[in-house]
This record gives C-alpha cells, structure tokens and sequence, in this order.
C-alpha cells in the first residue's frame, strides 16, 4: 500500500515548478502503479501551449476556472471544477487560467518525476527519477 501526503510531498522533493505551473507528483512510475498521478496548479494567467506526444492525459479540475482550446479544430471548452478533459490523441492543445486552477492529473506512461515541458510542449519518456 502507498500512503502519502499532498503537504508532505510538496515540501519535498516530488514538488516540480516551471513557468506557468507547478506540480506535486504523488504516484511515479518507480511507485510500479502504471500510471502516475499529480495535483497540478496552472498559475492566475497562464496560457500553456501543449503537445504530449509521448503521453496520454486525463485531467479533472478540483478548482479555479479556465479554458482548453483543441488546436486541431479550433474548439475551446471552459474548465471549472468539476470539469474533467482527456487527451487520448496525444492532443496538441493550449491550457488558459484565467485564475489559479487547482487540477488532479493522471498521465499514462508513468512519469519519473522531474519532468518539464520541452520545446514542442511535452514530457520526454526518459527523465530524472525523483528518490524519496
């Protein structure tokens, strides 16, 4: 059984910030689940422009409000809690927080842990693995 503490985790080192988000990863792929598991906060403001080519992503919005706009038609659809969105077609897509969003994200292929969001928007598959 894995225990573990949202508090906790962020004083430590599964708490990952870039620009525009921070990350608190709880489940990793070293956790041995086959999927991993984040609560996420998109920052007052962000516009994120996104494109998990390695990773599928499902997302439900504890708190806040914003926007995901699909960049292949063009559609955008309002996040605010309660809202849950998936990326099944490695969807390339820009995330807006028009206020702080609060977001339980699972991605599967596990992340390692120290993923950031490379030049085209993604996570590579082979990262630094966080120890704790």
């Amino acid at each position: 059984m894995i225990v573990r503490n949202l508090d906790v985790a962020e004083s430590g080192s599964r708490r990952v910030v870039s620009k525009g988000w921070e990350s608190t990863r709880l489940l990793l792929k070293g956790d041995g689940m086959g999927f991993s598991f984040h609560i996420t906060t998109i920052y007052a403001g962000a516009e994120l422009e996104m494109h998990y080519q390695n990773h599928l992503e499902s997302v439900y919005c504890i708190g806040g409000e914003g926007e995901i706009r699909d960049l292949a038609d063009g559609k955008v659809y309002p996040i605010r809690p309660g809202t849950m969105y998936a990326l099944d077609r490695h969807d390339k897509h820009i995330l807006r927080a028009f206020n702080e969003m609060k977001m339980a994200c699972v991605f599967n292929p596990p992340l390692h842990g120290k993923e950031v969001h490379n030049a085209e928007g993604a996570y590579e598959l082979e990262a630094e693995v966080v120890q704790d």
